[in-house]
């Protein structure tokens, strides 16, 4: 086995400071969101990824295929979502064993209440305290190491529901 690279000082700074901006930044979004609209991010993202696609429709694996969950973790999830009328489950018309997820009115309603709040905060904590320069440089890092992590076909993890 090879020796462990270690991080370098500049490494180690830049490693940690992301970890620690990130934690911060996803506790003040999820509860931003929380406490301006009554989502959690889960079911921010279920909504958002559902309004964004054609009817407002998705099959259940290609959901938690975007999500990066497991389908049993998200069918927990899009139970507790149904119970508040936000989203539909439907059969599959062309996989008996598959089933669509379909936004409701309410669903709808709830994202367009949600997301000028939720981007006022993204904007808030996180664009507006960086350069255009900064942003440019986000975009080209985040883009290039998701490529990388997507080429791998990450497996959706085991979490507990949210």
């Amino acid at each position: 086995m090879d020796a462990p690279r270690w991080l370098d000082e500049r490494e180690d700074r830049a490693w940690r400071g992301y970890r620690r901006m990130r934690r911060l930044l996803d506790l003040e979004l999820a509860r931003d969101l929380t406490q301006d609209s009554g989502l959690s991010e889960p079911d921010y993202d279920v909504l958002s990824d559902l309004s964004e696609s054609p009817e407002g429709r998705l099959r259940l694996r290609d959901l938690a295929d975007r999500m990066l969950w497991s389908r049993s973790r998200l069918s927990h999830h899009l139970t507790r979502m149904q119970q508040r009328g936000l989203v539909t489950r439907q059969e599959c018309p062309d996989d008996a064993r598959g089933s669509i997820v379909a936004l409701t009115p309410a669903g709808r309603e709830a994202i367009e209440a949600a997301a000028p709040g939720h981007l006022a905060a993204v904007r808030r904590n996180l664009i507006d305290l960086l350069t255009p320069a900064e942003i440019e440089a986000l975009g080209a890092l985040t883009h290039r190491v998701v490529d990388h992590l997507a080429g791998q076909q990450p497996r959706p993890r085991h979490e507990p529901a949210a």
